[in-house]
């Protein structure tokens, strides 16, 4: 077990400009929103602030635009303790930004326009290779181009870096280069489109992940919602029940997961432990608006684990 775990997140940084309101507006519609929020996303600089967040050495490579929103971006990381060194700054590009639409029930519409993020290479990742060789742990997500997504996992494959891999927004990818990765973690959505299957029941969601399996995927994390998550691999399938919280908005919940779990596994937690308690900090997320300023500290899970686990009441 390492003594502080040390994990690279190569990904996306984007601003996030969230809108709410009780109601979806149809084409061509206006409506009033109730509330608006800007703040600092991307799921790869999600799961880096989560795992900072949690106790780790987070490394971040990404590439942001030479504006306003890469320069704060920037600060923000370093703001929260997320190394900086591996983030390019490109002066001729707008820095990625996403406009999300939260509902009345906390479910979320987001529209991303990519911006720098598109311009991440593979020679960013060389450059930066090693502070990926120094990491215990490498996470990437869709956000950036798939030649650089294959191109780490090669890369913390040949340092024997272990590599999470978070297929969203979910897009027809090479099931080979991805199974050299250790876990591929999926929603229902990419689930369906990772495995080329529809789903319409939770036999049809088993069937996505026994196709993933067969198609080399090593551990198969899918992640259900308030209904938990699903840890599989080729010879063992363990349901993790999830914690019931009042949601507010999830947005941002999904790299809450990931960011924190990266570090409980890279602590030495058992696989079933590690899914627990990064289905609590995802859950906790969920309470609160926004993306990375809902992200609990490890002090403030800790002590709703133990609450939760001992049935103390606040």
């Amino acid at each position: 077990m390492a003594d502080t775990p040390r994990i690279a997140v190569v990904g996306s940084c984007n601003t996030d400009l969230q809108f709410m309101s009780d109601v979806v507006p149809r084409g061509g519609e206006t409506v009033f929103g109730t509330g608006f929020d800007m703040g600092f996303g991307g799921k790869g600089a999600n799961q880096a602030v989560a795992a900072a967040l949690c106790g780790a050495h987070v490394e971040m490579v990404a590439a942001v635009g030479g504006d306003m929103f890469g320069a704060e971006t920037v600060r923000n990381f370093n703001t929260l303790g997320v190394r900086t060194s591996g983030v390019r700054v490109i002066p001729d590009v707008s820095t990625g930004a996403a406009l999300i639409l939260v509902a009345k029930d906390g479910e979320n519409r987001i529209i991303v326009a990519n911006g720098a993020n598109d311009r991440l290479t593979p020679a960013d990742v060389d450059a930066a290779a090693g502070q990926l060789a120094a990491a215990n742990m490498v996470l990437l997500q869709f956000e950036i181009p798939l030649d650089t997504v294959y191109h780490t996992i090669r890369l913390a494959k040949a340092r024997n870096v272990r590599c999470i891999v978070n297929p969203a927004p979910a897009l027809p990818a090479d099931l080979a280069q991805l199974a050299l990765a250790d876990y591929l973690i999926v929603n229902e959505t990419e689930a369906e489109v990772m495995s080329g299957r529809q789903v319409r029941s939770d036999d049809d969601l088993h069937a996505c992940v026994d196709t993933l399996l067969d198609r080399g995927m090593r551990r198969v994390i899918l992640t259900l919602g308030a209904k938990g998550a699903l840890l599989a691999s080729p010879s063992a399938r363990v349901h993790v029940p999830a914690f019931p919280v009042s949601a507010v908005d999830t947005t941002g919940a999904g790299d809450a997961f990931i960011g924190s779990l990266a570090v409980f596994l890279t602590e030495g937690m058992s696989e079933e432990e590690a899914v627990t308690r990064a289905n609590l900090y995802a859950a906790l997320s969920a309470t609160r608006t926004g993306t990375q300023k809902s992200f609990a500290k490890r002090a403030q899970l800790e002590a709703e684990l133990m609450r939760r686990r001992t049935g103390a009441t606040r």
